[in-house]
């Protein structure tokens, strides 16, 4: 998986993340929690964004290259976060996947209450797990 790293600020209480690898590609939160998810879901939008409009992505750096290029502010003590790429095609893969029976039962109670299906919520689960 490829992941791009973030630079985070702090200013006016408020955290911004931006990518030296993604131009323009930004992202904001009250927390470095919420700014590190939001910069998950940013980064996913300016991707698909840039493929939509027959512009190639840039290969992510690592941070020690960013280091060396003494570019963006990394390593002048700012922050910074390895941001994953999750990059949703719209393109739905039917998959076999092995399950306790007991965890199915409480996943179905579950999606049930909630007015989801199975595949929509192991979806959410699974992307919410990638992004932490």
């Amino acid at each position: 998986m490829k992941r791009y790293v973030a630079v985070i600020d702090h200013e006016d209480g408020k955290f911004g993340a931006s990518f030296p690898d993604a131009p323009g590609c930004t992202a904001m939160g009250e927390t470095e929690d919420e700014v590190i998810r939001n910069a998950t879901e940013a980064l996913s939008e300016w991707v698909a964004d840039e493929l939509a409009a027959g512009r190639e992505i840039p290969e992510p750096r690592s941070y020690l290259q960013l280091l060396k290029a003494k570019e963006y502010g990394v390593g002048q003590g700012g922050m910074v976060a390895s941001i994953p790429l999750i990059l949703e095609t719209g393109q739905v893969v039917r998959i076999n996947v092995s399950i306790d029976q007991g965890l199915l039962t409480a996943i179905d109670q579950y999606v049930e209450e909630k007015g989801l299906s199975r595949s929509a919520f192991l979806s959410a689960v699974a992307r919410e797990r990638i992004k932490a």
